[in-house]
């Protein structure tokens, strides 16, 4: 579908009156980073620019704390722009550092981008806002304040919670050392803690009176292993030992607890996987005579794309063109990039199936191309796709062959560099939103392939019914 471009040179316009604001947003985010759930500081920057621009606030989003929803414009469609800030844990770095210098050893760092993620997303919605006030154009353009995307599923709660019921199209985007459109889905993913309930004995004087969960979390584990060959081969498990029953030897532990990540490329296959998870457990239970308790912390569903979305932003895209960097920008990206083997180099090139080139910065928009392609990761982003015809953005703020999750991400998060991908990327998702406003075409287009794409599915949340946002449960170390 060819949607017109008339209005977006405005719409540009808007984003760059406010970026300076928005860049500043950004980099105190970076400053103040916060995981899972606590992200108290950034929720409330993003919350005090909602104010000073102008939008109607709904806090507690979903009951979780940190989620909040800005809202302005009355009547017309509802374009909601998604927001993320939460941290990774161990990732802190200096600012433009080359060398891995941590700014506090083992402390929290913006290693996946949402500092940017969140500033960017907002601008857009600002800038929409604004058109909207300039033009007395009916319309409602929200931005989703949304905490938690690493392991937390809180756009799963949001949606269960129906804050997204009544939106027509949903706008997102992620850092990425390219710039264009996402194309492909996500794996579906469930997040389980496993426990068990021993008995404590003196190890050497009468070791048969004890039962330990300590071997049963170790044999849950060597069962798993085995599993593995026969799970599909896009599936993924990982785990982590949460507590292992205390740091005596001499004493048999009577509790210990372990956290799983169960991933499948859709929901049906998830489910699936998960039983047979649960079975092992129950298996190093039985075999080591103590009782498992499992309980579903979070869960997220498989991204599906959306066609005439995607083709929409890729037309925005190829009329912006890329960011503009300069000299400055492309030395600092040669010297995050003399930090990287080439097996990370040519990892992002594979990644987009594209023939690898010796520059440190994209200089191109990625091609679109038909064929659904599965990433390895996971986001809740795909909850919210299930119910609303949702594009996502890739926002060029890396060095060519930057991996996500790792000390470099945070060394660029301030970068000029980053800030021009960051500025780039609201425009465009700007452009999007305007785009869905005007043409009740797309908008009647993009709900036809969700529902095509469904098969006839209706949305099933991988969270189990009753389960509360783990706000608690994610501040365990």
């Amino acid at each position: 579908m060819t949607v017109g471009i008339s209005n977006h040179p405005l719409v540009w316009d808007l984003v760059e009156r406010k970026r300076d604001a928005f860049v500043d947003l950004s980099d105190r985010v970076w400053e103040t980073p916060e995981t899972c759930y606590m992200e108290t500081q950034s929720a409330a920057a993003h919350r005090q620019m909602l104010a000073t621009q102008g939008f109607r606030i709904t806090d507690n989003v979903a009951s979780i704390p940190t989620a909040l929803v800005g809202e302005a414009g009355d009547g017309g469609p509802v374009i909601a722009f998604l927001g993320e800030y939460d941290a990774l844990a161990g990732l802190s770095q200096k600012s433009g550092a080359v060398a891995h210098e941590p700014l506090i050893a083992g402390a929290n760092g913006h290693g996946c981008g949402h500092n940017l993620l969140g500033s960017a997303s907002l601008l857009a919605a600002t800038a929409m806002k604004d058109w909207l006030e300039q033009t007395g154009t009916p319309g409602r353009v929200r931005y989703y304040g949304c905490p938690a995307e690493e392991g937390g599923a809180a756009k799963a709660f949001m949606v269960r919670a129906g804050a997204f019921d009544d939106v027509d199209i949903a706008i997102s985007w992620h850092p990425s050392n390219f710039a264009g459109v996402q194309r492909e889905t996500s794996l579906a993913n469930c997040r389980i803690d496993f426990e068990f309930f021993g008995r404590a004995a003196h190890a050497a004087a009468v070791p048969e009176l004890g039962r330990s969960s300590l071997d049963a979390v170790e044999l849950m584990s060597v069962g798993v292993n085995y599993m593995r060959e026969h799970m599909h081969s896009d599936c993924r498990i990982h785990y982590a030992v949460l507590d292992s029953g205390g740091i005596s030897p001499n004493v048999v532990q009577a509790y210990a607890k372990v956290r799983y990540v169960v991933r499948a490329p859709d929901l049906s296959g998830l489910f699936a996987l998960i039983e047979r998870v649960k079975k092992v457990a129950e298996g190093a239970a039985l075999m080591t005579e103590t009782r498992m308790e499992s309980t579903v912390l979070a869960g997220v569903s498989n991204l599906i794309v959306n066609t005439p979305l995607m083709d929409a932003m890729q037309g925005v895209w190829e009329s912006l063109g890329p960011a503009a960097f300069d000299q400055a920008d492309i030395a600092f990206a040669e010297q995050i990039r003399a930090t990287l083997t080439p097996e990370d180099i040519a990892a992002s090139w594979n990644q987009e199936r594209l023939d690898q080139r010796d520059i440190p910065l994209t200089d191109f928009i990625l091609p679109p191309h038909n064929e659904v392609r599965q990433m390895g990761g996971s986001t809740d982003v795909g909850d919210v796709s299930w119910v609303v015809p949702t594009v996502q953005a890739y926002g060029p703020t890396l060095a060519i062959g930057t991996q996500l999750h790792t000390w470099q991400v945070v060394a660029q998060g301030q970068s000029p560099l980053a800030h021009k991908g960051m500025v780039a990327t609201a425009k465009v998702m700007a452009a999007t939103g305007l785009a869905a406003l005007q043409s009740a075409d797309l908008r009647e287009a993009a709900w036809v392939d969700l529902k095509r794409r469904r098969k006839g599915q209706d949305y099933i949340s991988p969270i189990p019914e009753g389960a509360e946002p783990p706000v608690a449960a994610m501040t365990v170390k």
